[in-house]
């Protein structure tokens, strides 16, 4: 699985990160309310929740004169999945490189 560039680029962001959290955790929330509930104004989160919105993470649904937004589940599985299949890849490079240097550790060892 090729990890989505702009995906990992919307998660990268520590305050969308936490809004993600506060989604989660919630439910359903306002750009106000999730304005509350972080050191960014109401603005910014605006800005912050069409990110995530272009990218999948988040759906947006008119409520009067506020859009609530909410996780969209298939987009977060998504993203999981590619945490996963990253995190696998780079442990078995690092397993590869753990076992080069006890080999070479090994090599030196006979030397001496």
């Amino acid at each position: 699985m090729i990890p989505d560039d702009q995906l990992w680029s919307a998660i990268g962001d520590p305050t969308r990160r936490r809004m993600l959290d506060l989604l989660l955790a919630d439910g359903v929330h306002t750009a106000t309310t999730l304005s509350q509930q972080l050191p960014v104004t109401r603005q910014a989160v605006a800005k912050h929740l069409g990110v995530l919105d272009r990218v999948g993470l988040v759906r947006a649904v008119p409520a009067g004169r506020e859009k609530r937004y909410q996780i969209d589940d298939v987009q977060l599985a998504r993203a999981v999945a590619q945490l996963n299949s990253v995190g696998s890849a780079w442990d078995a490079r690092l397993s590869r490189i753990k076992r080069l240097a006890e080999a070479i550790q090994r090599g030196a060892g006979q030397e001496a």
